[in-house]
């Protein structure tokens, strides 16, 4: 069954980039691995703010792409899609809100905060590779994942980088309003210099 997305142009006579299979279990590994060296005992404090900070640019641009492409692709192609789609969104309203309240942190419970972060992270993860991921690789063409990844590629680069649980959660809404907050969220950071990409630590 294909996914309903219009084409992108392909270079080169074929569709290319990452599988969105690929890219979104490559982003989990990367926000895990970032989880782990915000809660090891080794990392000091300056450390763990500035990980705290990217962590949650990183996270809040990866659930608003998923949201916007991923998710719709799962209820469309997958059967009993809008099931596992309703209960991932409810899960990533949750997540949200516990990076809010990482952002919103000190030092004297930044260590909580972040574990809480982690934990529901960690359930992400586990639910795309165990259900969702499979089973879209199964019931979608290899040149449909691919042009979906190169969707939630540019949307990650429009998307919000900080949390915001209460903003709609489904298209259409959230490809009109996850940009426009973006805006005032890279405006926030620019003037905060906030770290907001792993590269900068």
């Amino acid at each position: 069954m294909s996914v309903p997305l219009p084409p992108l142009p392909p270079v080169g006579g074929e569709t290319t980039g990452p599988n969105v299979v690929d890219l979104v279990s490559r982003q989990h590994r990367e926000l895990l691995d970032l989880c782990a060296e915000l809660t090891g005992e080794a990392t000091d404090a300056a450390r763990r703010r500035s990980i705290a900070q990217v962590i949650s640019a990183e996270l809040s641009r990866h659930l608003s792409a998923e949201e916007q492409y991923l998710y719709p692709a799962v209820r469309s192609t997958v059967p009993d899609g809008y099931a596992l789609v309703d209960r991932e969104i409810a899960e990533d309203r949750a997540l949200l809100e516990a990076l809010r309240l990482l952002e919103a942190a000190d030092d004297g419970n930044r260590a909580e905060r972040a574990g809480d972060v982690c934990r529901r992270l960690t359930r992400h993860a586990d639910a795309a590779s165990s259900e969702l991921l499979p089973l879209l690789l199964r019931m979608a063409p290899v040149e449909d994942l691919v042009r979906l990844g190169n969707r939630v590629e540019l949307a990650e680069e429009a998307a919000p980088t900080r949390p915001h649980p209460s903003t709609p959660a489904t298209p259409p809404w959230n490809k009109v309003v996850d940009p426009a907050v973006a805006v005032v969220d890279k405006m926030r950071d620019m003037i905060s210099r906030r770290t907001t990409y792993p590269r900068d630590l």
